[in-house]
């Protein structure tokens, strides 16, 4: 990478295909299989469970099921380079979902959107084995872990024998502890983090995960607290150090709101009172080296990518054109 670049150029090796980056933003559309998403978004609680004929915990329902697959294939029409599936909120005070109530959840949605749209990139958001290895055997091509392979002994291990690429997300703790987690100063936060993934990458790299299928997410939010995410975003171009191609999630996260809800009035949905704020940070983290935006409005993370994306091929040009 020569010292005047932002964004390195790197591939990223997925189970059936590989994904050139950082020529252009990739986004990843977020689809919440859940009742109960931080953001209002979840697409399970839908009609069955509002009017009061909630369908067993391990059957989302028809219309349930037809609302996100509708949601997903949308997606992909829409310009979703992948399409990222889960099944349970990772809030603090959020319900568990076990394996199979997840695999329940995630695999009709797969295996409906992979028929309407074969050539589909689909990523599924589970930090269980079970659900990474079944999701690869319908066709899933990313596992994206927010555990770091930390919550489940046997995913590493899964994730090397399904060749699916693999999101290697920095926590600290659990949800139900973030809330108690000691505050961290300014000039902790990057090298933690920083460490935290160098050692998660040598144990994917250990069970036999090839670094060229490793994408590294910071994990904004993710037992970092208040501003102290602001650290972490100010500082994402060190975790270039790294050699992986870097994800950002920030979509209509809290940090976000924290800064912006003094300078607003009235009540207000997360999805509007985070939605400039998002697209702000988006611009941000791409400015940082970002290679891949999670997002819940995809159209706005495609403006977005557009600008930025523009700013940083104008940043190479001088450079280009003195070497030439």
């Amino acid at each position: 990478m020569h010292p005047g670049d932002s964004r390195p150029h790197l591939f990223w090796q997925l189970r059936t295909r590989k994904l050139a980056l950082g020529q252009r933003t990739l986004l990843m559309a977020i689809l919440n299989l859940t009742p109960d998403s931080f953001s209002g978004d979840g697409l399970l609680g839908g009609e069955e469970r509002l009017q009061g004929h909630a369908p067993h915990p391990l059957d989302p329902g028809p219309k349930a099921l037809e609302r996100a697959v509708a949601a997903a294939v949308k997606a992909v029409d829409a310009g979703a380079d992948i399409v990222d599936l889960g099944a349970e909120s990772t809030r603090p005070q959020a319900t568990p979902v076990s394996s199979k109530q997840e695999q329940a959840r995630i695999l009709p949605v797969l295996d409906r959107l992979l028929r309407e749209r074969p050539d589909a990139v689909v990523s599924v958001d589970t930090y269980h084995a079970a659900t990474a290895q079944a999701a690869a055997r319908h066709g899933a091509e990313i596992i994206n872990d927010v555990s770091g392979l930390q919550w489940d002994p046997l995913m590493p291990q899964a994730v090397a024998q399904s060749g699916c690429g693999l999101v290697l997300m920095h926590t600290r703790g659990r949800p139900g502890e973030w809330g108690s987690l000691p505050k961290l100063h300014s000039h902790q936060l990057v090298p933690l983090v920083l460490e935290g993934l160098c050692e998660r990458l040598a144990q994917a790299e250990a069970a036999g995960i090839r670094s060229q299928r490793m994408v590294i997410d910071p994990g904004l939010g993710f037992g970092k607290r208040g501003r102290e995410n602001f650290d972490l975003l100010a500082g994402l171009g060190r975790l270039h150090a790294l050699g992986r191609p870097l994800l950002v999630g920030l979509s209509r996260k809290s940090f976000l709101g924290e800064v912006v809800h003094p300078l607003q009035s009235g009540a207000a949905t997360i999805r509007e009172a985070r939605r400039i704020a998002t697209v702000a940070g988006n611009v941000t983290a791409i400015l940082a080296g970002a290679h891949i935006l999670r997002v819940h409005d995809l159209q706005d993370g495609r403006e977005a990518a557009a600008v930025a994306d523009a700013v940083l091929e104008r940043r190479l040009e001088p450079r280009a054109a003195a070497e030439s």
